[in-house]
């Protein structure tokens, strides 16, 4: 049963990262490639601003969520904007960059020593007994109710609300949706600011969670296997694939050793691509692109 625990907790961790993945895609046709930068960042702000408040929680939250927010909109506005109308290739390379950098200044600013957020926050991230012999700590409970409420506001948004709609048509053809007068400049800002608040809200109750250090990125790198499994433009298909992408990583943590489980999700990749390329939803449109 703590199996099922486990993966559960792990694949709401790999949905609340590839949601953004997706996101950014889906609008503006950019592999945001440092995407796992912007949720250590999330991390670092978390413990920032909880350094400053000082055991105040909701607060520090809702700070570091619109910081994580904000850093979304500044990176288009004062770089991915200048990368409209580029080739895929130069914005993958421009995102790359943007990763090697923030890396830089992760350490540059908070240093590369071990960090642990709820020191700060005057909370205690508890074991609770589900069931005999299944335990689940209190972060892993947030990292699942926090997906479920994303992944349904989102889902709810992109189907009855007019900028849900429009983003949607962004995304879909660009040119028709310009000419009807939609802004599309503003509807990429918008895609990089939910996709650096959701990969954000995952740094955060990841440190939480488990601590703080400038290599959390690593566990972004190891969420994008999970989009393209899912499928690039369908957000929905990330579920699925968190969950087969961290099922696979669970039962190789168990049944194998822990560093075996570090390629697991490559080898899910591999198996995919053989498979069935595009992805389990994705389309063969959008592989072409890539």
């Amino acid at each position: 049963m703590q199996i099922v625990v486990n993966v559960i907790v792990l694949a709401a961790l790999y949905c609340l990262i590839c949601c953004g993945y997706v996101l950014i895609y889906r609008a503006s046709r950019v592999l945001n490639l440092a995407h796992g930068e912007l949720m250590t960042i999330g991390g670092y702000f978390l413990f920032t601003v909880a350094i400053g408040l000082g055991n105040d929680p909701v607060q520090s939250f809702l700070l570091a969520f619109i910081f994580s927010l904000a850093l979304g909109f500044i990176v288009y506005f004062f770089l991915m904007r200048f990368m409209a109308g580029e080739s895929a290739l130069a914005s993958v390379l421009v995102t790359v960059a943007l990763g090697i950098l923030l890396r830089g200044l992760i350490t540059l600013i908070w240093t590369s020593q071990y960090r642990h957020p709820l020191q700060h926050l005057g909370m205690e991230n508890s074991s609770h007994q589900i069931v005999e012999g299944a335990v689940i700590s209190t972060f892993g409970i947030a990292m699942v109710i926090s997906t479920v409420l994303l992944y349904l506001v989102l889902f709810l948004c992109f189907k009855f609300t007019r900028w849900g709609l429009r983003m949607r048509a962004v995304g879909e053809n660009p040119i028709l949706a310009s000419q009807r007068g939609i802004s599309l400049h503003m509807y990429y800002a918008l895609s990089w600011g939910i996709a650096a608040f959701s990969v954000g809200l995952a740094g955060m109750i990841q440190a939480c969670d488990s601590g703080l250090d400038p290599d959390m990125f690593v566990i972004g790198l190891k969420a994008f296997p999970v989009v393209l499994v899912g499928g690039l433009d369908s957000l929905g298909g990330v579920i699925p694939a968190a969950f087969i992408v961290a099922l696979a990583e669970i039962l190789t943590i168990h049944y194998i050793s822990p560093q075996a489980s570090e390629v697991a999700p490559f080898v899910v990749l591999i198996s995919m691509l053989l498979i069935r390329p595009w992805g389990l939803f994705g389309t063969k449109e959008e592989l072409e692109r890539v």
